[in-house]
């Protein structure tokens, strides 16, 4: 149970560091910070997404589900927003980032 935890950890900071290097406009400085973001979006993921889903139900519901990118991607610029050393420079790389990074969890998903 705590190494697939570990796994996943490892996974998504690797991936992080990736979107940082192959998406313009998304920037991580070092794997610590990557190893923190990837911790924090867990933790964002787990707590403040889900309550966030209940209130913008209706829109996402208007829009077939596409609104849970914009709300991911916000998530992400929102985390951006208070870790030195993590920076996305605007919507669009944000929504880039969090549609890798989702698709990198849905394999890990698949794989684990």
């Amino acid at each position: 149970m705590i190494i697939k935890a570990l796994l996943r950890l490892v996974v998504m900071a690797g991936a992080l560091l990736l979107i940082g290097r192959f998406v313009p406009g998304v920037s991580i400085s070092s794997l610590y910070i990557a190893i923190i973001v990837a911790i924090l979006w867990g933790i964002i993921t787990l707590t403040i997404r889900p309550v966030l889903l209940l209130l913008t139900l209706p829109i996402n519901i208007l829009t077939l589900g596409l609104f849970t990118f914009v709300l991911n991607a916000l998530l992400f610029w929102f985390l951006s927003s208070f870790i030195a050393g993590f920076s996305v420079a605007g919507f669009i790389p944000a929504i880039e980032a969090t549609v890798l990074l989702s698709l990198v969890t849905w394999v890990l998903h698949i794989i684990l």
